[in-house]
């Protein structure tokens, strides 16, 4: 079976020794003004990027998931567009990387899937049980979630 490396795109942080992953929902909420956490999840990336929260972290499947979900539900690829500047950064228009992206890996995968089998009453995602496994492996301190699901499970911030 192929084994794959777990791979990182890093953003340079010299803040307080925490961290913090960021969940599809902030990003959605951030985009969409009409979005009930819109202000919110403004704040909070806001903070996050002033180091409030430590080193950032997201992952492909979030990416994966985000864009498709703008994608679809708005047709405007510029708005799709202006959520990848702001977690892989755009040196063209002077928009710093400030998020570590993660790579999922086949242990993460596996690992994934048995999180999903266990926590199959609380209904969350595959890709919300790869996030568990991430911050897991990764030892990150928080998650900024929108969804409920996670209590119990990881520290998810208040807001």
């Amino acid at each position: 079976m192929l084994k794959q490396k777990s791979q990182t795109l890093t953003a340079q942080y010299t803040g307080p020794e925490m961290s913090i992953f960021i969940d599809t929902g902030i990003f959605i909420a951030y985009v969409n003004k009409k979005d009930e956490h819109h202000v919110v999840a403004t704040d909070l990336l806001e903070n996050i990027m002033k180091n409030k929260y430590g080193a950032v972290f997201t992952s492909d499947l979030v990416f994966n998931e985000l864009m498709t979900f703008i994608l679809y539900k708005s047709g405007d690829v510029k708005k799709a567009r202006q959520v990848k500047d702001i977690i892989l950064g755009n040196d063209k228009e002077g928009i710093p990387r400030f998020i570590n992206m993660l790579f999922i890996d086949q242990e993460i995968l596996e690992n994934g899937w048995n999180t999903f089998a266990k926590y199959a009453n609380k209904m969350l995602s595959f890709t919300d049980c790869s996030i568990i496994e991430l911050m897991k492996n990764r030892s990150i301190d928080h998650l900024a979630s929108f969804d409920g699901g996670f209590d119990g499970i990881v520290s998810r911030i208040s807001y």
